[in-house]
């Protein structure tokens, strides 16, 4: 049977190489089609923008917005919902025809900027050979554009995020519109396309360093915390996901209401910012990393809150509970609209977890949280006296997400078998595969620094360049600094990306390499940035420290 669907920009991937009947992720042909067709709009848009621009022209931040939220909607696990991104694709064609009334040079553009159907033809352009992954014929060049598409996607989660927090950066919005206008020239030659990905990791860093500057000018600096992973006897109301915007609006109507709020995944750093905890009902996290999901949602009785990505398809006895907000969407699940600056109604939320019973609690404890750049700053006289004087020997950064698949136990038993002079830096979900570990600590500090949410991996690479600076080296490299991360969606290509703009070499990146990578591609990479795959723990560590544990 020939293919309905190709999509291979997650780690998951079906067979390491692509999703041909249906998406890993749980998203149908169908839903794979609309998103090609988003994502091939939205780059029709971007050229139009970025041409208007070259004629001295202004873009609107309201279409900028329209870009990064169409990007974030196609993100892996954000968007299931096909009337959903069919109204995206209709905005979208609506604003690039106002747009091109605008232009004054429509010479050359490519059909992506010209197209113009309805909806009854959505379906067969989506099919057709100009839309999607496979409409590039030459591997390597189609490998490499779908690399900075995937960054791009991860850097317009974050402009997304700081534009919740009415913060703007018209620089990044122009660079990221010119990126993905030129995923569509092909006059770009493969030299061209690495230029171009290593700029998109100069505008990850951008774009982190905006997010960073949003939420901690909104919510302060993050800071230690204990994070309490029980329950209590109140009602609830879970929420996932990314964006902070939401969380505090949801704590503000929430007060008073005899109703507690519980993060989930992704969303426990919000308990690090100094602004939420204030907020006596902010009861703690619920559960672990997103793929696991099902059987806690279940468990927790009340209604969620879906943010952002990561969203497992839900099961029939908590559909009704599942809601969504922004870009994402699942069909049969409620959706909460909101603009940037206006106050969103979470009022069904809170009237439907007063009809809920407590949630059902499923572990005890707590988790140590914090380390974002300034706290690990503070702490920066005493972490240098621990490396001088030999008490800690190496960081490892073990920053990314994590994932379903079995051989993810690999981070597990990497950290557990870690030498005790190790101190693990993290951020994104892939902590939760030893955050709950008894490490220990070196001298008072903690061994494992949780510094947030994926999009908080600008505070490793600021921690890193600080104590750079600290041993006055030249090199970022020349640290006692290892890079042993886990990838699974898009937001962590941008990372990558970033780290690789930064100068970072080495780093080893798993379960597997991404599957967009063509044999070519990868040997640019390995090549230029000595960037690898995982091995087996005792081989691993035996390679980053010089023994076998």
């Amino acid at each position: 049977m020939e293919n309905c669907m190709f999509c291979y920009q997650c780690q998951e991937t079906a067979k390491g190489t692509g999703c041909t009947m249906a998406g890993v992720c749980g998203k149908s042909s169908e839903v794979a089609a609309l998103q090609d067709l988003l994502i091939y709009v939205t780059k029709g848009l971007s050229v139009v923008t970025t041409r208007l621009r070259e004629e001295g022209k202004d873009i609107d931040e309201s279409v900028n917005h329209i870009v990064s939220v169409n990007l974030f909607a196609t993100i892996t696990n954000a968007n299931f919902d096909n009337d959903s991104l069919i109204e995206k694709i209709n905005k979208t064609l609506s604003v690039k025809e106002e747009l091109l009334e605008r232009l004054e040079d429509k010479t050359g553009l490519p059909d992506a900027a010209t197209w113009n159907g309805n909806k009854s033809e959505y379906a067969q352009k989506a099919m057709s050979k100009e839309v999607g992954i496979l409409a590039t014929k030459d591997e390597d060049i189609r490998s490499l554009r779908e690399l900075i598409t995937y960054g791009l996607k991860g850097l317009a989660a974050y402009s997304k995020h700081a534009n919740a927090l009415l913060k703007d950066n018209e620089e990044i919005d122009a660079f990221l519109q010119k990126a993905l206008s030129k995923t569509l020239d092909d006059s770009l030659s493969v030299d061209d396309l690495v230029a171009l990905t290593l700029e998109t990791g100069k505008y990850g860093v951008d774009g982190m360093a905006l997010l960073d500057a949003a939420n901690t000018g909104a919510y302060g600096n993050p800071e230690i915390t204990t994070v309490d992973i029980g329950v209590r006897d109140n009602p609830g109301i879970l929420i996932s996901g990314h964006d902070l915007k939401d969380l505090e609006q949801l704590l503000e109507q929430t007060k008073g209401t005899g109703v507690d709020v519980y993060t989930h995944s992704e969303m426990l750093p919000a308990h690090y910012y100094p602004a939420f905890k204030k907020y006596p009902h902010f009861a703690g996290n619920y559960g672990n990393a997103w793929w696991k999901q099902k059987e806690e949602f279940e468990k927790f009785n009340g209604p969620i809150l879906m943010t952002t990505n990561c969203i497992v398809p839900p099961a029939a006895s908590y559909k009704d509970r599942l809601w969504t907000t922004g870009a994402t969407g699942f069909p049969g699940c409620r959706h909460i609209d909101g603009e940037y600056g206006q106050v969103k109604d979470f009022s069904p939320i809170i009237e439907q977890a007063l009809k809920c019973k407590a949630p059902e609690e499923i572990e005890k404890g707590t988790i140590v949280g914090g380390f974002a750049h300034e706290q690990v700053f503070a702490l920066a006289d005493k972490i240098v006296d621990a490396v001088k004087s030999g008490a800690i020997k190496k960081f490892v950064v073990m920053a990314g997400c994590d994932g379903r698949m079995k051989s993810r136990d690999y981070y597990t038993e990497f950290a557990t078998k870690l030498p005790k002079d190790a101190v693990i830096l993290t951020a994104g979900c892939a902590k939760y595969k030893y955050n709950k570990l008894n490490l220990g600590d070196i001298g008072g500090i903690p061994r494992v620094f949780d510094a947030g949410q994926c999009n908080d991996s600008y505070s490793l690479a600021l921690i890193a360049l600080k104590l750079k600076e600290v041993f006055g080296l030249d090199d970022v490299n020349d640290l006692p600094i290892v890079y042993n991360i886990a990838w699974y969606e898009q937001k962590a290509v941008i990372v990558l990306l970033a780290l690789l703009y930064l100068g970072v070499k080495n780093i080893h990146l798993g379960p597997t390499l991404p599957a967009f990578l063509s044999p070519n591609v990868a040997k640019v990479l390995v090549d230029n940035f000595g960037i690898a795959g995982i091995g087996t723990v005792e081989d691993d560590l035996e390679l980053f420290f010089g023994e076998s544990k």
